[in-house]
């Protein structure tokens, strides 16, 4: 899929990444979604599917809390407060850790009502707002980084999750 242009292409991306995703998430046996055997976020490591669920839920909730500070015009520390976009592997062990105790529907759940929030806070935008100037570091505009963050990571994890379906037989 090209990369979105403008807000309708943003949304669509969004969407149809994670109906996909989340069509095969739900396709999963709750009885192996704990199994660490999914190739991971960092090198030479294997996470769970309930891993990769809490991954793409820790990205959505920090999309969000971009978009508050934002519209509450407080500053943003990309991509997380103790955090550099080159220690993203590390971020995916803290996101693992935010929600391991959450039962695999629970963290289901938790995804669709973040990409619902986003969805909306992405409606209630104009396409100027998510196109029209830079947002972050004076190149990326909100809608990129938004798109980035969700549609990108969403069509990644339904690849990961596909190859390791066919392996396992779902």
């Amino acid at each position: 899929m090209a990369v979105p242009q403008n807000k309708d292409e943003l949304l669509k991306a969004i969407t149809d990444n994670f109906d996909q995703l989340m069509k095969d998430l739900g396709a999963i046996p709750v009885a192996v979604v704990h199994e660490c055997s999914l190739e991971g976020h960092a090198k030479g490591t294997e996470m769970s599917v309930a891993n990769l669920a809490a991954y793409l839920l820790g990205w959505n909730e920090l999309v969000l809390k971009w978009l508050d500070r934002h519209a509450a015009g407080e500053p943003i520390n990309f991509p997380e407060t103790g955090f550099k976009w080159n220690e993203l592997g590390r971020l995916a062990q803290k996101f693992y850790r935010d929600y391991e105790a959450i039962s695999y529907s629970q963290l289901l759940d938790r995804l669709q009502g973040a990409n619902d929030r986003i969805v909306s806070q992405i409606k209630a935008r104009t396409n100027d707002d998510l196109y029209g100037r830079p947002w972050y570091e004076g190149k990326w505009t909100m809608g990129r980084m938004i798109q980035l963050n969700t549609s990108s990571p969403y069509a990644n994890a339904r690849g990961r999750l596909r190859k390791w379906m066919k392996v396992r037989g779902f």
